[in-house]
C-alpha cells in the first residue's frame, strides 16, 4: 500500500488574514511540502497540471524533476497529466527523461481535464475530449514500447520512423494511472489496458466512488487482466487534523467556508458526512481512512489533498507531521486481513522484474543521409 499526498497547486487567499501568496511563494511551498512528505515517510508526492489562474501547476515535469533532485526515495507522480491537450510525443520524452534522472521514481496519472478554455489554448476542442484521450494514449504507449513508430491519426501530424528518446529506463515505461472524478470512460480506458485507476474521491459520496471502482474492476476482469480484486486502484481523500477535534473544526471552518471549490455551498457538517473529508483528531482521520476499504475493497494507493483552500505553509507542514504520527497505524490497518493474492502498488522495480529483468536499449544517432537508425540491444545487466 502506497500512502502519499497530492497537490492541485491552487493560489488561494487565506480567509483568516486576507493575504494571498505570490506565485513564487506557492511554487516554493510545493517543493517544501514534497520534501516534508519524504521526511515523514510517505511513499508518493503527486502534482496536478493546470494552465489557468489561480493555479501554479503548469509544467509538472519541471516541478517533479526539481523535487527529484532533492529527494532520494519518494515516488513522484502527476495528478494529472492532460493526455488531451499535451502532445503524447512530448509526454513520452519528458517522463522517460525524469525516469532516468530519478532512477525510476516516477509514474503518471492520465486525465482529460475539464477546464473548457484550456483546450483552445492548445489548439484542441473540448468536445473531442474523449476521442483525444483515446488516440493520444494509444500513441503514447507505442512510443514507449516500440523503438520505431509509424503512425497516423486524427489529431496530430503523422509520424514516420520516429524514435522517442530517451528510451524508458531499463526498457520499462513508467506505470500509468488513469484519474477521474466522475467519468466512466476513464475507468474503461484504464481497464482496457490493465492500467491503474485513481478515483479522486474528494467531492463525491462513498456510493459514487464504490460504483466507479466496481465498474473498473469488472471491466479489468472482462479484458482478461486477472480477477477483479487484483485490479490496481487508488483513492484520493482530504483531512484537517488537530489533536483536539473541536480545535480542528474551529480552525478549518473559515478555510472550508471560503474555498473556491466547495465554499459557499454545503455546510462543513454536511460535507464531512457525505464525502471523505475528515476534520478532527488523528485517531478520527485514521479510522475514517481505513473505512474506505469497506466500499472499494483492498486497494494500492491512498493520496491526500492537504495544501489547498488558502492554508498557510506552516499549517500544511503541521498537518504532515500529524499524518506522520499515524502513518504506522495506517500501514498496519491497510495490511490487516489483506489477501495474499492482492498485488502491491506497482513500482519501477516490480515492473522491471515482471518484464524479466532490466534491459538497456541504446539508440544510435540517426544517419542524416538515409534517415535510417542503427539500434543496438545491449545484454541484460
Amino acid at each position: 500500500m502506497q500512502i502519499g499526498i497530492f497537490s492541485v497547486g491552487d493560489v488561494t487567499t487565506d480567509p483568516t488574514t486576507g493575504r494571498t501568496p505570490t506565485e513564487h511563494e506557492r511554487i516554493k511551498a510545493t517543493v517544501a511540502i514534497a520534501k516534508k512528505a519524504e521526511e515523514i515517510g510517505l511513499d508518493v508526492f503527486a502534482t496536478g497540471e493546470h494552465h489557468n489562474p489561480p493555479f501554479i501547476a503548469s509544467n509538472p515535469t519541471a516541478t517533479l524533476a526539481y523535487i527529484g533532485a532533492q529527494t532520494e526515495r519518494i515516488v513522484l507522480s502527476t495528478a494529472t497529466t492532460l493526455i488531451t491537450t499535451t502532445d503524447p510525443v512530448l509526454i513520452a520524452e519528458d517522463y522517460a527523461k525524469i525516469q532516468h534522472l530519478t532512477d525510476g521514481r516516477v509514474d503518471l496519472m492520465m486525465g482529460r481535464g475539464n477546464t473548457g478554455p484550456v483546450y483552445p489554448w492548445f489548439g484542441k476542442d473540448i468536445r473531442e475530449g474523449i476521442n483525444l484521450a483515446i488516440e493520444n494514449y494509444a500513441l503514447l504507449r507505442r512510443l514507449w514500447t516500440e523503438d520505431v513508430v509509424d503512425w497516423k491519426g486524427r489529431f496530430r501530424t503523422p509520424l514516420q520512423g520516429y524514435t522517442s528518446t530517451p528510451r524508458p529506463l531499463d526498457g520499462v515505461a513508467p506505470f500509468v494511472w488513469h484519474g477521474s472524478i466522475r467519468s466512466p470512460e476513464i475507468a474503461e480506458q484504464a481497464a482496457y489496458y490493465g492500467d491503474g485507476f485513481f478515483h479522486n474521491h474528494i467531492f463525491w459520496p462513498a456510493t459514487h466512488t464504490a460504483q466507479m471502482v466496481k465498474l473498473y474492476r469488472e471491466r479489468f476482469e472482462h479484458y482478461g487482466h486477472g480477477p477483479a480484486d487484483t485490479a490496481i486502484v487508488g483513492l484520493g481523500g482530504q483531512f484537517f487534523m488537530r489533536r483536539n477535534s473541536q480545535d480542528a473544526w474551529d480552525e478549518f471552518r473559515p478555510y472550508f467556508d471560503n474555498a473556491p471549490v466547495y465554499g459557499h455551498g454545503p455546510s462543513m457538517e454536511d460535507f464531512t458526512t457525505q464525502t471523505p473529508l475528515t476534520v478532527g483528531s488523528p485517531q478520527q482521520v485514521l479510522e475514517r481512512t481505513l473505512s474506505f476499504r469497506e466500499y472499494v475493497g483492498d486497494y494500492q494507493r491512498q493520496l491526500f489533498l492537504v495544501d489547498h483552500a488558502g492554508l498557510p505553509l506552516k499549517t500544511v507542514l503541521e498537518q504532515l507531521d500529524l499524518l506522520g504520527e499515524i502513518l504506522p497505524d495506517l500501514r498496519a490497518g491497510f495490511a490487516e486481513g489483506r489477501p495474499a493474492h492482492v498485488p502491491d502498488a506497482p513500482t519501477h522495480a516490480t515492473l522491471v522484474a515482471a518484464a524479466g529483468g532490466a534491459q538497456d536499449i541504446s539508440v544510435h544517432a540517426e544517419d542524416t543521409q538515409t534517415g535510417t537508425t542503427d539500434r543496438e540491444e545491449v545484454e541484460h545487466r
